[in-house]
């Protein structure tokens, strides 16, 4: 009872799901159509989403990208990559015993570990249980041969990742992906961490797709909360 009670307070809104026609819920089509254009030389399949610090929103805008992706019918995978503090089956209210963790140390197969959602063409894999070396194991041939496995079974693959500036993971996983999208919290973030943020991305050569202005106040009278732009 008190697992199940911590999940569904943990659990974030998938506005995507819950009110799919709202303003902000246009917000991540925006993105993703963002996105799509950005993709007219090369493909860009595989996408992590991260910050720089807690607290910006990440997890919330990697869950309703991935959504918006399997509303336009494309087969997707969310993965949480954040093995120190996972967060992404409690939004899609999923077990963690099995996941990326379990995969990496071959303690499971992936017909296990994959598991679907309750929407449609949305799969996930969560972060499994917390190991000792998630650096090491984001690292590790045996990622880069599973990352190479799930581009061959999805259309779209979102990471949800750790923030950038307290830990290396995100930097390790985003030379696996094809761009980096960076989540910035209007309340919770500062000019100098996210410009430090962008300098650990670009010390990791990740191709930084663009950046998600989160809780934004507006002096307008409109409902959106979420700005995208782009490089």
């Amino acid at each position: 009872m008190a697992k199940k009670s911590k999940m569904n307070k943990d659990a974030r809104k998938l506005i995507t799901v819950t009110q799919p026609k709202s303003p902000v819920a246009e917000q991540y089509r925006t993105i993703r159509t963002n996105i799509e254009f950005m993709a007219v030389d090369r493909e860009i399949q595989a996408i992590l989403v991260t910050s720089a610090t807690q607290g910006e929103g990440k997890s919330t805008t990697s869950s309703n990208l991935a959504v918006a992706y399997a509303q336009q019918g494309k087969k997707v995978l969310i993965i949480d990559t954040d093995m120190r503090r996972p967060t992404v089956h409690y939004t899609f209210r999923v077990a963690n015993g099995l996941g990326l963790s379990s995969l990496l140390t071959r303690q499971a197969e992936k017909e296990k570990a994959i598991l679907p959602t309750k929407v449609d063409n949305l799969s996930i894999l969560t972060a499994g249980p917390i190991p000792p070396n998630p650096a090491e194991l984001l690292s590790s041939r045996a990622m880069e041969h599973l990352v190479s496995q799930l581009r061959e079974e999805f259309d779209v693959i979102i990471f949800d990742a750790p923030p950038l500036l307290q830990v290396a993971d995100s930097r390790i996983t985003s030379k696996l992906t094809d761009g980096v999208v960076l989540v910035v919290g209007c309340t919770t973030s500062d000019r100098q961490r996210v410009l430090k943020a962008k300098e650990q991305l670009e010390l990791a050569e990740a191709k930084i797709l663009g950046v998600v202005l989160n809780r934004r106040e507006l002096t307008d009278d409109s409902a959106y909360q979420y700005y995208y732009s782009y490089e």
